[in-house]
């Protein structure tokens, strides 16, 4: 039972997050998962999760999805998901959690920056940032950056971009969840995770209304690029530390 009170926190925090700024579930929770239930099992509960936000998200926003960009998007993410999902299942712990780890910290560190990139513009900036958020979720539960690359360098607006970063949330946790399983948790585990979610969910909608904006992507932000360290920290101690 106490094991469940970390997973309820992760769970919860990062709903409560994805809730109030419309995005941040897995770059909050990943790591954390990650290092509590091992990288396959933590990757997958990802996606489950946020998949299952994303879906709830989009009911009162689908019609706001711009699918001229979300098609070779989602297409291009599709297309990547196996070869995140194979090297998921190929490589030993430790490297897995540095991979994870690196990632989390790079796509955090160019989203803080706003990085400016003129190959992510246009049809074949959607396709790089498709591929790339791919591969990401598949691999290490994290496809929104490059998403959200592509949207700052493309001048959405939240409004804007909140409706299609769930769009691609659905379509790319489910396919990551196809080639990588359903986690291997216990009913009281999962009933756990629900609830969490629930509440997290209950909890971000309540502060939305009274926290500005900058300061809670912010609070995602360096929650994501300390876990991310945190995951880099491990397995670089999984591999060369006593």
């Amino acid at each position: 039972m106490t094991g469940d009170i970390p997973l309820a926190a992760i769970v919860l925090l990062g709903s409560s997050v994805q809730w109030l700024t419309g995005m941040g579930f897995a770059l909050v929770a990943v790591p954390a998962l990650v290092l509590l239930l091992g990288p396959a099992q933590g990757v997958v509960l990802a996606n489950c999760a946020a998949g299952a936000i994303s879906v709830v998200g989009l009911a009162g926003g689908r019609h706001r999805v711009r699918a001229r960009a979300m098609v070779p998007l989602c297409a291009a993410a599709v297309c990547t998901v196996p070869a995140g999902a194979w090297m998921t299942r190929q490589l030993p712990t430790p490297v897995l959690l540095l991979v994870m780890g690196g990632l989390v910290t790079a796509a955090v560190l160019l989203v803080m920056k706003g990085a400016r990139v003129p190959a992510l513009r246009g049809t074949r900036g959607a396709v790089a940032a498709g591929a790339a958020g791919g591969f990401m979720n598949a691999a290490a539960g994290v496809g929104g950056p490059p998403v959200s690359l592509y949207a700052v360098n493309a001048g959405w607006t939240v409004r804007e971009f909140v409706p299609n970063a769930q769009f691609y949330g659905v379509v790319v946790n489910a396919f990551s969840v196809a080639a990588n399983g359903v986690p291997s948790l216990s009913m009281a585990r999962w009933i756990t995770v629900v609830a969490a979610m629930l509440v997290g969910g209950a909890t971000g909608r309540a502060l939305a209304g009274r926290t500005p904006e900058p300061r809670a992507r912010a609070l995602v932000l360096t929650l994501a690029l300390a876990g991310g360290v945190t995951a880099v920290g491990k397995g670089v101690w999984g591999m060369w530390g006593p």
